[in-house]
């Protein structure tokens, strides 16, 4: 990026969730992280602006205030014309978008299409890109898609088993979580060499929605979660994959609409379905013991995890490196030995002080698998991302 005519060039990275928005500030050479907010738990009485000073309460109802707050706070500490680039996490980016795009009026109209592929996602997204666009009109958009890294998997994982005419109109395995998965693969190249980043690789990223994914020369051959990020294992709210003919099973007994089912496998499934008291797997573990509701929403979870691991160990034929992120993965050493206690046939050998202190290496000294507990960063893969295109369009 030339430097002549902007003083301090940034990139900002804006990545939407259903109930939050983190903005992130980059120095475009070298490229570098410089800040990060955010505003968590818009809606609710909760909600509030976490810079690096603290916590501030909001009162704020939807996408557009969080931004409105985020902004007024950015303009506190950067000039609109040090902006040279914005990147927005999209999560889906359907069959056409393979990597990040710089934002055109063609691909809005793409993504407002998309949108009945991601409707709890998309359309938050489209609102935020408009307001950046409107705030710095000088500086480049650039959309970095979720399901991207996940684009070419094999056609025995890309194709879901039904008739093939729909995968015509774009029904198939797209896979999330990819920005996040972009950076675990680099950070294993980083720290542990090309081998490790190279070898066969399981990433288990357990969030509030969490997906696993098995990679093998840095590329994934598959991934959990499949047309929509409501399916693959349990999550904190929504259902994991089930049985297609409970849906017409309620639909007909209960008259449950498509709506009303949407809503139940997104919000009211998972680890809050079956506990009905908590999504939170934190709260969980404190009242297991007295709680058979939270134990079973605990097993369930974790034996699913174990369960996706053994068979992706199968698919890749081996397993070299097993890593856990995201926050139950990075910060619940109770969960990662649950979890691996049943591979031991594979190889994983946790150390128990290592796993306790949340270490980078956390399994024992000479065992066969790796297992490396990685803080994951989808904010700096947003920015290479759009490095990349702004350098390649030769706008800055």
């Amino acid at each position: 990026m030339k430097t002549d005519n902007i003083s301090k060039p940034y990139i900002l990275t804006v990545n939407a969730g259903s109930s939050s928005i983190k903005l992130a500030a980059f120095t475009a050479q070298p490229l570098q992280k410089q800040f990060e907010v955010a505003v968590e738990n818009l809606g609710q009485p909760s909600a509030s602006l976490v810079t690096p000073d603290g916590r501030t309460p909001l009162t704020i109802s939807d996408h557009t205030d969080a931004a409105s707050a985020l902004l007024q706070w950015l303009s506190l500490q950067i000039a609109r014309a040090d902006v040279a680039a914005v990147g927005h996490r999209i999560v889906h980016g359907g069959p056409k978008y393979s990597r990040a795009t710089g934002v055109t009026n063609a691909l809005l109209d793409d993504l407002h299409e998309l949108a009945v592929f991601d409707p709890e996602h998309l359309p938050a997204e489209l609102k935020l890109i408009g307001i950046f666009q409107r705030f710095l009109p000088s500086a480049q958009q650039v959309a970095c898609f979720d399901t991207a890294f996940h684009h070419n998997l094999p056609m025995r994982s890309q194709l879901v088993p039904l008739p093939r005419r729909l995968a015509n109109q774009g029904v198939r395995r797209y896979g999330f979580h990819g920005l996040s998965y972009a950076y675990i693969v680099e950070e294993l190249r980083r720290v542990e060499g090309d081998a490790a980043a190279h070898g066969k690789v399981i990433v288990a990223h357990l969030g509030s929605g969490a997906s696993l994914a098995a990679l093998e020369d840095g590329r994934p051959i598959d991934t959990t979660m499949s047309m929509t990020p409501t399916s693959g294992i349990p999550m904190s709210t929504r259902s994991g994959d089930l049985d297609p003919g409970l849906m017409f099973y309620l639909a007909s007994t209960q008259r449950y609409s498509a709506e009303q089912l949407h809503h139940m496998v997104n919000f009211e499934s998972g680890l809050l379905g079956i506990s009905e008291t908590s999504a939170d797997m934190k709260q969980l573990l404190a009242s297991e013991k007295t709680d058979a509701r939270a134990k079973d929403a605990i097993d369930i979870f974790c034996y699913n995890v174990t369960k996706t691991i053994g068979s992706y160990a199968a698919a890749l034929g081996g397993l070299h490196t097993l890593v856990f992120t995201g926050g139950m993965g990075e910060n619940a050493p109770k969960i990662r030995t649950r979890i691996c206690t049943s591979l031991a046939f594979l190889g994983v050998q946790l150390d128990d002080v290592r796993n306790q202190a949340s270490e980078r290496l956390i399994s024992v000294a000479g065992a066969p698998v790796g297992v490396h507990v990685i803080h994951t960063d989808e904010a700096v893969t947003i920015a290479r991302e759009t490095f990349t295109i702004t350098t390649e369009n030769g706008e800055h």
